[in-house]
């Protein structure tokens, strides 16, 4: 009996309480150069002030530096420098969201600055776009989807494109050359 319930209600279009979790993702959303941009919470691991950076020499101009996470070397990612913009101004909300990163089979923290974070929202499926084709101020590989929340658009990131180990490394290598040349 228990069996027939759910089947009734799927083919009848009602959705199930669990359908419905699947159908929206929470994101952390945040501000950076007057825009809303957002990471699906799922990759993110804290939330921390923007404090005790060390730089490094001959790192691409997007990497800020590095901070010490509880023992552990943490490379942090000026998102403004990742998207061609200047790099972003430290204020008092400046903060550094610390991501988990998947390179391969391994598992890497990396720590990203925004300008401020806002709130985690819910958006539903229904309510993301596909990612536009043109117009788009940064790289459209960068661009998971456009969330509509309250009327407006919020730019979803796709976090394996933009914080790209692969693609960061080669960046590395460039400015290296550049420097020693």
């Amino acid at each position: 009996m228990n069996q027939i319930v759910p089947a009734l209600k799927r083919q009848s279009g009602v959705v199930a309480p669990q359908a419905q979790l699947e159908e929206q993702q929470q994101y952390l959303t945040f501000m950076l150069g007057g825009e809303t941009f957002a990471i699906g919470i799922l990759g993110i691991k804290e939330i921390i002030e923007y404090n005790g950076l060390t730089e490094v020499p001959m790192m691409p101009a997007c990497i800020r530096g590095v901070i010490n996470l509880r023992g552990a070397v943490v490379p942090v990612l000026d998102l403004a420098a990742r998207f061609g913009k200047p790099a972003s101004a430290v204020t008092k909300k400046t903060c550094i969201v610390i991501v988990e990163v998947e390179s391969g089979e391994e598992r890497h923290d990396m720590g990203v600055v925004v300008d401020a974070v806002n709130a985690v929202l819910e958006i539903p499926r229904s309510e993301i776009e596909p990612p536009p084709s043109f117009g788009a101020k940064i790289r459209s590989d960068f661009i998971e989807g456009m969330g509509k929340v309250a009327g407006k658009f919020v730019i979803l990131l796709n976090v394996h494109q933009v914080l790209s180990t692969d693609e960061l490394g080669a960046l590395g290598q460039v400015a290296a050359q550049a420097e020693i040349a």
